[in-house]
């Protein structure tokens, strides 16, 4: 007997939250992913009532990819705008705000492409109150199905909370066909489960803060059958593409009901933004999943070593002037804000080294459990063709060895990167991350 299907469950509200907190629904009211989506996508679209003023949201590529289809096909279903944003638009404030003018009179907004499309169009829905849906044209990210939106905010890339997209379609003859470095993106982005669970499990053991297990067991099933199909998923096996969409609409759909990014984003994404936001403007392109894949390896790494002997935490003597010297008068204000809350002062530090004494075996056991080894993650990337080093997506090592010492300082997340610089241990660390 087949077990039920979680992303049906989830739609339908029947399934059963592991740590005791009833049944959970999402927001999404659909989501196909089927082998083709040609000629469904008005019943899918009308089954939604976006209502009878539908913006279609796309960039230069993605509208001669999907979008012109999409618009053929929604013609006489509803008044149709046509909004083709420049080639590669920036997932910013100032982009956000040219979506939401023009499309004033629309009753719903639909994204077609992937990350930064989708970003753009949830954020820019969920500020006009709108509804939204999402054709997907690459299966580079775990955001299609998220409730947040990564948005730069005058130079500070920020977690924003936005909306679930009503509906979410994935046709994986078109995800198949998407360029390989987007596929490879994808698979990148899902590498960072364990990192980003032992970095939440650590400030839960550490900290006493809230944590779940729904996000992790929704990924269970379809983790490690993944991992072991990288190879079969780049020579487009669409059984290998349809493990990854699930793995990335699962992960989203986790963040959905915890609320925030929290189970999916923590040091490896911290790692990635600090990268976006000061990094050199003329790198070349890097997709989001690229990097994460090289961030993830950093912090599998960073949190082997840390777990194999306890650490001795000492206070943190950083304070806004200093932030504000280091990021700017903009920049340093808002990141200090963020960094204030989680900021060790010596009298927590003394509890903290209290706790760790008494309880570092169980914690690190706990997390130990949960992880995977880097060399396992290396392996998986390696297979898919993927770049494994910072100098492979064109950073120069002394810059991500900055990134990697200075990210835990750009938002409110305690880390395995704060738990390695306050026990005086990151900076020498930096070389083997």
């Amino acid at each position: 007997m087949f077990a039920p299907d979680k992303i049906t469950q989830l739609l339908d509200g029947t399934y059963e939250d592991p740590d005791g907190l009833g049944k959970q629904r999402v927001d999404t009211r659909s989501l196909i992913i089927a082998p083709k989506l040609d000629g469904m996508e008005r019943d899918l679209v009308k089954a939604l009532d976006l209502g009878r003023h539908v913006a279609v949201v796309s960039d230069q590529t993605t509208h001669a990819i999907l979008g012109q289809r999409v618009e053929r096909a929604l013609a006489g279903l509803c008044r149709v705008q046509s909004l083709v944003l420049p080639e590669a638009p920036h997932p910013d404030d100032e982009t956000v705000s040219a979506i939401r003018k023009a499309t004033t009179s629309a009753d719903a907004l639909i994204a077609i492409g992937s990350g930064t499309i989708n970003d753009l169009c949830k954020y820019a829905s969920a500020e006009d109150k709108k509804p939204y849906a999402v054709f997907a044209t690459a299966p580079s990210m775990n955001g299609y199905t998220s409730v947040n939106a990564a948005i730069t905010v005058h130079g500070h890339k920020k977690s924003l909370a936005a909306q679930a997209p009503r509906g979410a379609f994935f046709d994986l003859a078109i995800l198949a066909a998407a360029p390989k470095r987007l596929i490879r993106s994808g698979l990148g982005d899902s590498l960072c489960r364990a990192t980003s669970q032992a970095d939440w499990l650590l400030a839960h053991l550490l900290l006493d803060q809230p944590y779940r297990r729904l996000p992790y067991a929704l990924l269970k099933d379809d983790e490690a059958p993944l991992f072991a199909q990288s190879a079969a998923l780049m020579a487009g096996d669409l059984a290998a593409m349809e493990r990854l969409v699930r793995t990335l609409v699962l992960s989203g759909f986790g963040t959905a009901i915890h609320g925030n990014s929290q189970p999916a984003s923590q040091g490896e994404h911290l790692i990635s933004h600090y990268i976006d936001m000061l990094g050199d403007p003329a790198r070349p392109l890097v997709y989001h999943g690229e990097q994460i894949g090289v961030t993830t390896l950093s912090m599998a790494r960073l949190q082997q070593e840390m777990l194999k002997r306890p650490p001795r935490l000492g206070p943190d003597s950083e304070t806004e002037a200093s932030f504000t010297s280091r990021y700017g008068e903009t920049l340093g204000p808002s990141c200090w804000a963020d960094f204030a809350h989680k900021r060790l002062s010596a009298e927590k530090a003394e509890a903290l080294n209290d706790h760790i004494a008494r309880s570092w075996p169980d914690i690190a056991d706990k997390i130990a459990a949960i992880s995977l080894a880097p060399d396992h993650l290396e392996k998986v990337l390696k297979a898919a063709g993927a770049e494994i080093t910072p100098e492979a997506i064109h950073l120069p090592r002394a810059f991500y060895d900055q990134a990697l010492l200075r990210c835990r300082e750009i938002r409110n997340r305690y880390t395995f990167l704060d738990l390695a610089a306050n026990g005086g241990r990151l900076a020498p660390m930096l070389a083997n991350l």
